[in-house]
């Protein structure tokens, strides 16, 4: 039986989180602008614990990107991936993907970043993806996510969607933050910020 490695990406296999990186790259200078002032209150509300990140992301998304043809974005995750990621990635996260993957396992990234620059980094490296992904109506954004925020509880409900965790025999997890708790327990051998944690047997 093979087994299952499941990476979030932000914090995990980079360096730090790259949705801000990305709404800088993608964004128009303008909006950004005036997104900023908007957002203001949202963001110092979170700072101070008082507003979630899920509702930030979802605040972030809709000044960004609504109205935003969906080929602009997928041409802006593009460019992305190839120019910036490459500098962002943790060599001891990518040298441990490449361990699963010489090993045969199924190696797949679960992460709260959105399809639009994941999904081409994680082709060029052999990967697969469950991850947040835009809503579009006839080619733009609508400014709002397609379905729940892939993190938290969420990662794990998707993970236990797109596999069979039974057939695996053994499934090995990595996070860093309290969002990463819940894919972690699906593991057998669960790694929080690179450091081994104990677990005893896989739930689901």
């Amino acid at each position: 039986m093979a087994n299952l490695a499941l990476f979030d990406f932000d914090g995990t296999i980079t360096t730090r989180e790259t949705m801000a990186d990305f709404m800088v790259h993608a964004v128009p200078r303008r909006r950004q602008a005036w997104g900023r002032l908007l957002l203001a209150p949202c963001v110092a509300g979170y700072r101070l614990g008082l507003v979630s990140g899920v509702a930030v992301r979802a605040a972030v998304v809709r000044v960004g990107f609504a109205g935003v043809p969906l080929e602009l974005l997928q041409a802006r995750g593009e460019t992305f991936a190839a120019t910036a990621l490459p500098a962002l990635l943790r060599p001891e996260a990518m040298e441990r993907i490449r361990w699963h993957q010489r090993r045969g396992d199924t190696v797949a990234v679960v992460s709260g970043g959105l399809d639009a620059y994941l999904a081409p980094w994680c082709r060029a490296h052999g990967l697969a993806l469950v991850c947040s992904t835009l809503e579009q109506r006839d080619g733009r954004l609508t400014g709002r996510y397609r379905g729940a925020q892939c993190v938290g509880e969420e990662k794990a409900r998707r993970v236990r969607a797109a596999y069979d965790l039974a057939s695996y025999d053994r499934v090995y997890a990595y996070g860093d933050t309290h969002e990463d708790e819940a894919l972690l327990e699906l593991a057998h051998h669960r790694f929080y910020r690179g450091r081994e944690q104990v677990a005893t047997v896989a739930e689901g």
